[in-house]
């Protein structure tokens, strides 16, 4: 677009996208962590009460909006530090969560306490690294491991709601409770692999150079 100033040339000017207001937050993708927060815990009050079909349906409509908040800030320029800490913590809350309640309802469960245990302190080693490999100044965003990780936890959560929603039901031919079963140790794998790969990642900025 150009604008001319009397006695002047012709200035080039260009719109420029604005710049995110990182101290913001009361914006539409903190909004919907929030509202993805809540419904977990609405969640968790299903599994206790054994409704295994809204329990699957809450946690469907959690895992699959994960992606909407971080669209709407990239997209509309709503980045925020709060965003950045607030949407992983919801992800971690919804899939940790019922890693522990499903594995504590014990009985005929692909996901058992020693997989909700992995999966737990995974998320707690790497939030922990990441918030000092982010504080030096270091970027440590998820890289595909830790999104395949998230796909498959969700995977598995799904799959073991699903088989105490719908008992005997098969899918592509397969049993659920053996579909989630596979999908949860192939979870528990993927949750070890990609903790390895971010710490051996961090460990350079951790251990200083040359160690």
């Amino acid at each position: 677009m150009y604008s001319t100033i009397p006695g002047s040339e012709a200035l080039t000017t260009q719109r420029m996208p604005p710049e995110p207001a990182l101290d913001r937050v009361l914006t539409v993708p903190n909004l919907i962590s929030a509202l993805r927060l809540g419904l977990s815990l609405v969640l968790f009050a299903a599994i206790e009460r054994t409704a295994w079909q809204p329990a699957f349906w809450l946690f469907l409509l959690a895992a699959s909006t994960d992606w909407v908040d971080g669209w709407w800030a990239r997209r509309f320029h709503q980045v925020s530090r709060l965003g950045r800490i607030f949407d992983p913590l919801v992800d971690k809350v919804i899939v940790c969560g019922a890693f522990i309640l499903l594995a504590a309802r014990g009985g005929a469960s692909a996901i058992l306490p020693w997989m909700a245990v992995v999966v737990v302190l995974r998320e707690l080693v790497v939030t922990a690294v990441r918030a000092e490999m982010e504080r030096a100044g270091h970027d440590f965003s998820a890289g595909l491991s830790g999104k395949l990780k998230m796909v498959l936890q969700c995977g598995a959560v799904a799959l073991e709601l699903a088989a105490r929603a719908w008992p005997g039901m098969t899918l592509a031919g397969l049993e659920l409770r053996p579909a989630a079963t596979f999908v949860a140790w192939a979870a528990v794998v993927a949750t070890i692999h990609s903790g390895l790969e971010y710490l051996i990642a961090a460990r350079p900025a951790l251990l200083g150079p040359g160690k």
